[in-house]
């Protein structure tokens, strides 16, 4: 079998570098190294797999890649052990490229993708690290708090900024994004308001 990490890496990469907001929010990492990690599966590696909505026009290398090595991935559950439903960790998908329980890490950066299938609700949540979402497929609606909400299909770019706020909502479509941190990596996204579904 080959290793699916190091295209998946090339093509994160080459998405990152051609993008001037990634770029300037923050620049691809020099620093990154390969490192062991242990595969974790939960349900949505296989929605992500047998997902067919996926739309996009630019990035489907990227896409693809992430699906291709879904099945080899360290799969989170951050919400775990919280008033978080089954239906959340069932169906909510979020797996590292570059960080913790990833294939590459790098003192620069953390890099995720994240999924969420249609009619899907991600509760209103909050971290220290400041974050950028690049919406790679599909669609979904963005909220953050004192802001008017953004909908966002491919190539949408979203900024969080540190302890904001901030929820998302798929309607009609699912959605894939390619995810970035920069500083204050330690802290995990904790729920802001009991308001779960």
């Amino acid at each position: 079998m080959n290793d699916p990490w190091e295209k998946l890496l090339e093509t994160a990469k080459k998405v990152h570098l051609a993008n001037g907001k990634l770029q300037d929010f923050c620049p691809f990492p020099k620093d990154i190294k390969k490192q062991e990690f242990h595969p974790f599966h939960i349900p949505a590696s296989d929605l992500i797999q047998n997902e067919t909505d996926l739309l996009t026009e630019d990035y489907a290398e990227l896409r693809d890649a992430f699906i291709s090595a879904s099945p080899h991935a360290h799969w989170r559950q951050t919400y775990k052990g919280t008033i978080i439903g089954q239906k959340f960790l069932n169906e909510f998908g979020c797996y590292g490229l570059i960080g913790p329980e990833s294939p590459f890490q790098s003192e620069k950066i953390r890099a995720w993708v994240v999924y969420m299938p249609k009619k899907f609700y991600y509760p209103w949540h909050h971290h220290p690290a400041e974050e950028m979402y690049l919406c790679l497929a599909g669609e979904a609606v963005f909220r953050r708090e004192n802001c008017p909400d953004v909908r966002l299909s491919s190539g949408g770019i979203m900024e969080h900024s540190a302890n904001q706020p901030h929820s998302m909502e798929t309607v009609e479509h699912p959605i894939m994004a390619y995810v970035v941190w920069r500083n204050e990596f330690g802290t995990k996204p904790v729920l802001t308001f009991e308001d779960a579904r």
